[in-house]
C-alpha cells in the first residue's frame, strides 16, 4: 500500500487532516479545482451543474482519503478506543 497519506479520526468516523505532502497536495488541488468551478458561473448558467461536479470532486477526494489512510474507517471513541476492541 506505500506510505499513507491521511491519519484517522481519533473521534467519531473517517480521516482527519493529511499529514503526507501527497496528502496536502490532494486537498490543496481539491480546493482550488472547487474555487474554479465557483467562479467559473454566471448569471446565466445553470446552478445544478456546478453542484454536480463539485459533489464528483468531493466523491473523489473522499475515495483518496479512504484508500490512503494509515488504519480502516470506522467509528472511533478517542484513547479509550483500544479498550473497546
Amino acid at each position: 500500500m506505500g506510505k499513507a497519506w491521511f491519519r484517522v479520526k481519533k473521534y467519531g468516523y473517517g480521516a482527519g487532516l493529511p499529514y503526507g505532502w501527497q496528502g496536502w497536495t490532494v486537498i490543496t488541488l481539491y480546493a482550488a479545482a472547487v474555487t474554479c468551478v465557483a467562479l467559473s458561473g454566471t448569471d446565466e448558467d445553470h446552478p445544478w451543474r456546478y453542484l454536480a461536479i463539485i459533489a464528483c470532486l468531493t466523491a473523489i477526494v473522499v475515495f483518496v482519503a479512504w484508500a490512503k489512510s494509515d488504519q480502516s474507517w470506522r467509528w472511533r471513541h478517542g484513547d479509550d478506543d483500544a479498550s473497546r476492541n
